[in-house]
């Protein structure tokens, strides 16, 4: 349930993305998910990845500012009112801030993986223990 998040810090310029990409392709890091948030003129890109330290020692090695940190990442059905009703609600009666979250859903299994950066990490773990997800394995940043 919890795995070591991958944030670069990119200028918000043309191409950018593209070679952290790329040095992340050649390296044979495999992405299992991404998020973009923009702040003008720079971007912060947030990455699961199968290997985060692979991934942070090429960004590293390619000039690229980096950092991890611990995020739940949690499958759930991917039906209405489900992430609703036993993920943010238990988390935010438990006084848990979401600080983010981004998603991705596995249509051949029926399940959506949710990524929540969250205040108490321990807690939101407790709380969401009966949520798994099979294809992610802790890492260390």
């Amino acid at each position: 349930m919890k795995v070591t998040q991958v944030s670069a810090f990119l200028e918000n310029r043309p191409g950018r993305l593209l070679f952290l990409l790329n040095v992340l392709a050649d390296a044979g890091v495999n992405i299992v998910a991404h998020n973009i948030v923009d702040a003008s003129d720079f971007g912060i890109v947030h990455l699961i990845v199968k290997d985060a330290e692979q991934a942070l020692k090429v960004l590293r090695e390619a000039g690229l500012t980096c950092s991890s940190s611990e995020v739940l990442l949690i499958t759930i059905p991917d039906r209405p009112g489900v992430l609703v009703r036993e993920v943010l609600t238990p988390l935010a009666e438990a006084g848990i801030n979401i600080e983010y979250s981004y998603a991705y859903a596995a249509p051949q299994t029926h399940d959506a993986r949710i990524v929540l950066k969250v205040n108490d990490l321990p807690r939101a773990c407790d709380i969401l223990a009966q949520f798994e997800c099979p294809e992610a394995k802790p890492s260390q940043g």
